[in-house]
């Protein structure tokens, strides 16, 4: 299957936040489906909600009460963060998140006015309550890294402690230990470029951004960590295989990131017995893919990317946000409490295949 070069360069920049230069954006490379439930397992949400997930609901044979789960990158109800947080809520666990410092008060705003009240449904009719939401801003690790050109931003303006010391410092204050941390957080400043035409300072950048933050979180969070406690982040595909049009050292941040994780798991688990795993998510037709401009008469990128993974993965089914949701949960609850160090595939087993079986060379044997 082939994509025009601009339209993979195109979805690539609205999957990381390719327009996040100077700060930290939130990842905003999954969010929710279309709702096209099966009958046999999912409860169909309101009409009106045209990228609404359907409940996949495995809380029940959880409880995660009296657990605190920090969420790093959540900043509206479209990512893989919001999903992770919902069906942590589900299980009992109390919600706090860490928002990009920019999008802080539109986020919190939105939450004030109920902009995700249906997006925040739990199993049990309840809503999702996000207890209090830090400003967070993951490419600084404490006040001294914080250039001026940041402090003086007016998108900062009135806003200080988003450091990951100071949040963490924050966090214990407000909640002493917490048992669950969730990176979702990703940034590429020049993720539209193809590698061989990155610069160092672009790649070191997605780098710092997209993998040491979750080493830096781990850092600075892990000391308030309950033992038993999980670790949680995203990565993608791109971190083994090829993905034209993911570039910018975003290929290799993610490679950094699932290598960290192994490291990290190692490490973490000797000093603090927390676990340490990571979601490599399938495609999933998001409002930020979703709104990539299409070539003319052609499909958008996350639209061939959903047809592409049916028609060659093991199983040909729909990929929904609570699907990740709740392996999140499931690797963060005591079912896992022997799992670390995990790269967990959560694709329909797209990862598993080294051949695209709709490919034109494969048209005689297909039929």
């Amino acid at each position: 299957m082939m994509f025009s070069r601009n339209t993979l360069l195109a979805a690539a920049a609205a999957f990381y936040g390719a327009s996040s230069v100077s700060a930290f954006a939130p990842s905003t490379a999954v969010g929710n489906a279309v709702s096209r439930s099966s009958p046999a397992i999912y409860t169909q949400q309101t009409a009106s909600r045209q990228y609404s997930s359907t409940k996949l609901n495995m809380a029940s044979s959880v409880d995660l009460k009296g657990k605190v789960a920090f969420i790093a990158g959540v900043a509206d109800s479209s990512g893989y963060g919001w999903a992770i947080s919902r069906a942590l809520a589900d299980a009992g666990a109390t919600i706090i998140v860490g928002t990009w410092p920019p999008v802080l008060k539109i986020f919190q705003a939105g939450l004030k006015k109920g902009s995700f009240d249906s997006d925040s449904e739990l199993s049990d009719g309840s809503k999702m309550v996000i207890e209090k939401v830090y400003p967070l801003d993951a490419v600084f690790d404490s006040p001294d890294d914080v250039p001026d050109e940041i402090k003086n931003n007016k998108r900062y303006s009135g806003l200080d402690g988003y450091t990951i010391e100071e949040v963490a410092k924050a966090v214990e204050a407000d909640y002493g230990k917490i048992d669950i941390l969730v990176h979702s957080l990703a940034n590429g400043p020049e993720v539209t470029k193809p590698l061989l035409e990155t610069s160092r300072k672009g790649y070191l950048a997605a780098s710092s951004a997209s993998a040491y933050s979750a080493v830096s979180l781990l850092q600075k969070f892990g000391p308030i960590m309950n033992e038993g406690g999980n670790m949680l982040s995203l990565t993608y595909i791109a971190s083994e295989k090829v993905i034209p049009g993911y570039g910018g050292g975003m290929s290799s941040a993610k490679a950094q990131l699932e290598s960290d994780t192994r490291t990290l798991a190692y490490e973490a688990g000797r000093k603090w017995g927390v676990r340490v795993n990571t979601i490599s998510a399938g495609p999933l037709k998001s409002r930020a893919a979703s709104a990539i401009g299409k070539e003319p008469g052609q499909k958008t990128f996350i639209e061939y990317a959903i047809d592409y993974s049916k028609a060659n993965a093991p199983l040909a089914q729909d990929l929904y946000n609570d699907d990740v949701g709740n392996a999140g949960m499931f690797l963060s609850s005591p079912l896992a409490r022997t799992v670390t160090g995990v790269t967990l595939y959560v694709d329909n087993g797209l990862h598993a295949m080294g051949m695209a079986i709709d490919s034109e060379s494969m048209s005689d044997r297909n039929q």
